[in-house]
């Protein structure tokens, strides 16, 4: 081994787990990781790392790794060439296009890699088949924040970076568990706190953030609207709201204030004392810089678009957008949940949120992309869980680019037997998971650690990703791969050398990020888009002065409260919620190879209340089955008085947990399935 192999390498990088961002150091040594270090250099984490972060290096190199394309053969798989895969994948997906047309075909792209990745596979999608049926994993956490903040605001993202929060003179956070799901995010709230700042959750459970909390407001699950109308009737009532701020710069208030003159007295929609509600109220109006963080307990609800700009109602109202300590916040729950919508994998937009619909739009990508004119469709493509719904007929063939859907997509049961419906399926992954069974050929691509790129953090920030090692075996970088078939297609515009390469390719069709460049972003603090020129410092906080609505307005809308898809009824009588917990992420598919983080939470557990479990004889600790309309779990049972009697609260992360439960109900506006409320009921297991 030389001394060059030695040597311990630092690779400043930013973190594969939550949207905040983190940065950090990755120290190998020849081709081996051995560690993280902390990366002080960072504003946004200032070397501080959450459990996640800290071991993200474990789950790289670790066994189980794809290695070599594989194809199934007589229902077995068997190591191929890239040629052969690569064929097979241009063959099928051509004959099936043309059999079948551009919606016969389905394109799902993760939010955990690279903006280089999902910028180059929705590309390939659009040019090579001419479908607007792409889309990313964001459908299922913060679609709505993308729909809500966009009607409310004309932006479809956080208004404030994070740690503007120390600028605020009140912190709300709703439907938030930042504690655990943004460990960063919730230092930056307690680092507030410290300094004299209130803070207020708004959560039907008792969460390690509420714990934290001034004041822990607790409602009835799904009830945000009634909530939020019941507090916006006391502002207008007591002559609170921002007259000045809602005359000069927002439309909808006569329509708002008609409606939520309905919610006097809604206790008996949200549970929360009347008295309660008003002090809330007061405290938000009266507040000179308040400021609404929110998370996926607003956002995975057949209201959630709705529930978005219900925050978006608030905030108007009170003149808290456009500058600093204030906005409206979500808190992205993936490294580039932001990233990939911003990179146009989405079904109604190219990068950049350029709507399909407008032929300007479409006209400038068919010459920058070198194809003919006319040919891009104007049609809103079949979104993430539709296409689900649509496999089989009239989709036929989907590609999956890192995503396990048969564990991460409501409704398990629903997912295994859709995809086994279609004719051909692709995944594209770094480690073998469980939704690869389902598929015809499975391609081995490169994680965080093994590529160069960006992700961009849910305020907006665009961070530099370094390659600190080489893939295993075979593996090659995710646009490799996609530039690769497009080759294969006899398609122009994909001879890209590298990732920047496909960053400038972006950069020239996408006026908001234009001004963003490596050498830019090279530095830790990064570019806060929209950055329209190579001048441009970049934008941290949106909004100021006027709106990004084509009319410079905030719109504020009366929205009524509308109950959940599903309720607890006499034969399904418990409330189940989901969430994150601070050592697992997502399906496990990396976070279970750190031992350190498998011990921490081995297997699926679900919180109920001390009282109930006393009635049905459960002991704490004590293997119980939950069982919904569409399936049933076994999980451990954690009895708490953290939750109100007839609520539980079930982890999202685990194979044959929380996902076989949860309701394929959508959002009329977003898409989003109802994650986050279904009705269950509770057995004993007799053996146990």
């Amino acid at each position: 081994m030389s001394d060059e192999d030695l040597q311990l390498k630092y690779t400043p990088t930013t973190c594969p787990y939550c949207g905040v961002g983190c940065g950090l150091n990755l120290v190998s040594r020849g081709n081996t990781l051995v560690g993280v270090e902390p990366y002080k250099r960072s504003p946004i984490n200032e070397g501080k790392l959450c459990p996640k972060g800290a071991t993200c290096w474990e789950t790289v190199q670790k066994p189980g790794r794809l290695t070599r394309p594989l194809i199934k053969k007589n229902g077995k798989f068997e190591e191929a060439t890239w040629d052969e895969a690569l064929d097979l994948i241009v063959s099928k997906f051509t004959e099936i296009s043309k059999k079948g047309g551009p919606r016969a075909l389905g394109f799902q792209t993760s939010c955990r890699t690279v903006n280089e990745d999902c910028y180059a596979f929705q590309k390939w999608a659009r040019c090579g088949f001419l479908t607007n049926n792409v889309d990313n994993c964001a459908r299922i956490c913060h679609g709505p924040s993308v729909a809500g903040l966009s009607l409310s605001f004309g932006s479809g993202a956080a208004t404030n970076p994070f740690e503007d929060v120390l600028n605020s003179d009140l912190i709300v956070m709703w439907g938030s568990n930042a504690v655990e799901a943004h460990p960063l995010v919730g230092r930056r709230v307690m680092q507030a706190k410290k300094k004299g700042i209130p803070v207020i959750v708004v959560d039907p459970r008792r969460s390690p953030t509420a714990r934290l909390a001034d004041k822990w407001i607790q409602f009835n699950p799904s009830t945000h609207i009634a909530l939020a109308n019941n507090m916006m009737y006391y502002i207008i009532k007591e002559g609170l709201e921002d007259k000045e701020y809602i005359r000069e710069r927002t439309k909808g208030f006569d329509d708002l204030k008609k409606v939520v003159e309905k919610y006097a007295d809604a206790t008996n929609i949200h549970g929360v004392p009347q008295e309660t509600v008003q002090e809330f109220a007061r405290q938000y109006a009266n507040a000179k810089n308040a400021v609404i963080i929110y998370c996926l307990g607003i956002t995975e609800l057949t209201t959630g678009t709705d529930n978005v700009r219900s925050m978006g109602n608030l905030a108007l109202l009170t003149g808290n957008v456009g500058r600093p300590g204030v906005g409206v916040n979500p808190l992205r729950g993936q490294n580039n949940v932001q990233g990939a919508c911003d990179m146009g994998a989405y079904p109604n937009v190219f990068s950049g949120y350029q709507a399909v619909a407008v032929s300007e739009n479409r006209a400038k990508m068919e010459k920058l992309w070198f194809l003919k004119e006319g040919s891009l469709p104007d049609w809103y493509g079949v979104t993430l869980t539709e296409q689900i719904n649509q496999a089989g007929d009239p989709i036929k063939a989907m590609y999956f680019l890192g995503l396990n859907p048969t564990v991460s997509y409501p409704d398990s049961n629903h997912v295994r037997a859709q995809l086994q419906k279609l004719d051909f399926c692709v995944m594209q992954d770094i480690y073998w998971n469980e939704s690869c069974e389902f598929a015809d050929v499975v391609l081995p691509g490169t994680c965080f650690a093994e590529k160069d790129g960006t992700f961009t953090s849910g305020e907006r920030r665009v961070n530099r990703v370094r390659k600190a090692v080489d893939g295993p075996g075979e593996s090659k970088y995710d646009w490799e791969i996609i530039a690769l078939l497009a080759k294969k297609m006899g398609l122009k515009g994909f001879d890209w050398k590298s990732a920047k390469d496909v960053w400038d390719d972006m950069r020239a069709c996408t006026p908001g990020l234009f001004g963003v460049t490596y050498e830019k972003i090279e530095k830790p603090e990064a570019i806060h888009w929209p950055c329209p020129t190579i001048e441009h410092p970049g934008t941290p906080i949106l909004h100021i002065g006027k709106f990004s609505a084509a009319d410079g307005k905030g719109t504020m809308f009366g929205l009524e409260y509308r109950p959940p898809a599903e309720v607890a009824d006499a034969e399904y009588p418990f409330t189940l919620m989901t969430g994150r917990i601070i050592f697992h992420y997502h399906t496990r598919t990396q976070t279970d190879r750190s031992q350190t983080l498998h011990n921490d939470v081995p297997e699926n557990y679900v919180q109920m209340n001390t009282q109930d479990a006393k009635e049905l004889g459960i002991k704490p600790y004590e293997k119980i089955k939950v069982i919904s309309r569409r399936g049933e779990s076994i999980a451990i049972a954690r009895v708490t008085d953290d939750l109100a009697p007839k609520v539980m609260y079930m982890p999202m992360h685990f194979y044959k947990g929380a996902n076989q439960l949860t309701n394929t109900a959508l959002d009329p506006l977003s898409k989003m399935p109802e994650l986050k409320h279904c009705a269950v009921k509770v057995e004993k297991i007799t053996e146990a």
